[in-house]
């Protein structure tokens, strides 16, 4: 069951972070950069470097939960935020806005490059 919503306090961390992490490099990240506490009952977001995929760690009843977004297409639009933050608050509406305001990502089309062409002997 999803167990978040508004009433709930969401912070997300400002820089990329590798998606291979799970659950305790995850409450890592947390306590030693963050500086906050898991066992609160906050909410911590964490999304990779290139935008494209979101990590949702909270505490729900019985144990950690994560709530994993990764996109097929397009970015994740992320508020801007002061640097040097080790979290940044974020409202309820905030983190929907994140979730559904993906902005397309802009493809970057390579030069072809001339066919060879090959000399029978």
């Amino acid at each position: 069951m999803f167990h978040l919503h508004g009433k709930l306090k969401y912070f997300l961390y400002p820089a990329g972070v590798d998606m291979r992490k799970s659950f305790y490099t995850l409450s890592g990240i947390v306590t030693s950069s963050m500086k906050r506490n898991v066992q609160n009952g906050e909410v911590f977001i964490f999304v990779n470097k290139r935008l494209t995929t979101m990590k949702i760690l909270h505490l729900e009843y019985g144990g950690l939960v994560i709530y994993h977004k990764k996109l097929e297409s397009g970015v994740f639009k992320l508020p801007s935020f002061d640097e040097g933050l080790t979290s940044h608050a974020l409202e309820w509406q905030d983190l929907m806005m994140i979730v559904k305001n993906v902005k397309p990502k802009k493809r970057l089309l390579k030069k072809r490059q001339k066919e060879a062409s090959f000399q029978l002997f």
